[in-house]
């Protein structure tokens, strides 16, 4: 039990699961909370409010989680998705807060004022994200998450080009893949 993550019941175990892979964020205050409804979003990390005015060592986090999302006029309950896929998504969000942890005050300010106006940020953000997930070993997680999207015959054209569009391809994300083992390999014959 970590005294810095606030994990609801439901989710618990499959938060932990993703929580395993970033051991940085230990003692990252994180809390996960579930919401009726987020706008334009199935899930969602960002600082505090408060966090913005603190120390980087002091900042604290959320995940918002909607409890469903709809897409092409059918609602889907994010909380029953399976596991791997919704253990992606964490993974993911995760990966933001990876992002924002080590920004200075102003950055992080400006970093969400271009997140909310910026369609080239967004662009950035959320393939830094999927990168982080990447590195931090959660590949096939996320794989599982894009391939439920872009495979899923009642989501959307027009949601899976938002996807393709804003995040990291399964293509892309094997080539992290490749780069990261080739350079442990590397560094463990440098060793």
């Amino acid at each position: 039990m970590n005294k810095n993550h606030i994990i609801p019941n439901k989710i618990k175990e499959r938060v932990e699961v993703a929580l395993q892979y970033y051991p940085q964020l230990k003692d990252i205050h994180i809390e996960f909370i579930i919401k009726k409804n987020i706008k334009k979003s199935t899930m969602q990390a960002r600082p505090t409010f408060d966090s913005f005015f603190k120390p980087k060592e002091k900042r604290k986090f959320l995940i918002l989680i909607s409890k469903k999302f709809k897409i092409s006029d059918k609602e889907f309950s994010t909380l029953d998705i399976p596991d791997d896929i919704f253990i992606g998504w964490i993974g993911h969000e995760l990966g933001h807060i990876m992002d924002y942890q080590d920004r200075s005050k102003l950055n992080l300010i400006w970093f969400g004022l271009k997140y909310l106006f910026s369609e080239n940020h967004i662009v950035e953000a959320e393939r830094a994200a999927d990168s982080f997930a990447v590195k931090h070993k959660m590949e096939s997680y996320i794989l599982k998450t894009k391939n439920f999207i872009l495979n899923h015959a009642e989501i959307s054209e027009v949601y899976k080009e938002r996807m393709r569009k804003y995040y990291l391809s399964p293509e892309e994300i094997m080539f992290l893949v490749e780069d990261r083992d080739k350079m442990a390999e590397k560094i463990e014959k440098a060793l």
